[in-house]
């Protein structure tokens, strides 16, 4: 069985290339990325951790859909490729921190009672309002509104928010509500790319529609309806 991987590489001309390995059937996307490092080409550059579905590090794009390698079974034929929206650091692997830091933009943390800053990890593990999200940033990749809206948080970082605006111990739910405003609960298309990646099963479109409905109750309105005005009527 072949499978296709498209790789990058900064200082090779061209950077970006195809190609396709023989590899073993039954065996996971990890085990067959694994085997070809191992075995036949030892520059493939990956990212994995756990290897059990837990930590979401391996996370990729095959034939355009994202997966975990860690958990998907190669087809013949299979086009392998990087996260979008990312930049690519070498062949598989991608830089994430641009993806971590929508977390900070839109507040989605547990906030310290006394101010609305972060608590520790471990104060916020002891709360236990741990979503089950592993941050695979598969969520992310499949959004298409990242590619015309770059500053757009994103699902992962709204669905987050949501947990914690709902908890009834965060003292600080509303400037989590105002810092989503802008690119971010309104420009959500609701095409639910999001919740169909997701390895958890997490359902993130409908954590943004619980936020709009929120957002509307806290008296904020969808800013891009202004572009309507009143349609022509003066009341």
């Amino acid at each position: 069985m072949k499978i296709t991987i498209r790789r990058y590489h900064a200082e090779r001309t061209p950077q970006t290339v195809e190609q396709t390995w023989e590899i073993e059937e039954g065996v996971t996307l990890l085990e067959a990325l694994t085997a070809i490092k191992s075995g036949k080409d030892p520059s493939l550059t990956f990212r994995s951790g756990c290897r059990s579905g837990v930590c979401g590090s391996c996370a990729v794009r095959v034939n355009g859909k994202e997966v975990l390698a860690c958990a998907y079974k190669p087809k013949e034929g299979d086009v392998v490729e990087p996260l979008r929206y990312a930049k690519v650091l070498k062949d598989l692997v991608v830089d994430q921190k641009p993806a971590f830091e929508t977390l900070t933009r839109a507040k989605a943390w547990l906030a310290d009672p006394k101010a609305d800053q972060p608590v520790s990890p471990e104060e916020e593990k002891r709360t236990e309002t741990q979503t089950d999200c592993i941050l695979c940033h598969s969520c992310y990749s499949a959004c298409p509104v990242l590619e015309t809206n770059p500053a757009f948080l994103g699902p992962f970082a709204l669905t987050r928010v949501w947990r914690y605006t709902a908890d009834p111990r965060e003292g600080f739910a509303k400037s989590k509500m105002e810092a989503i405003q802008q690119d971010g609960v309104w420009d959500c298309t609701l095409c639910g790319e999001c919740t169909a990646v997701c390895p958890q099963g997490i359902d993130p479109k409908n954590d943004i529609m619980l936020l709009r409905a929120r957002s509307g109750q806290a008296g904020y309105q969808d800013p891009h309806m202004a572009d309507f005005g009143s349609f022509g009527l003066d009341f």
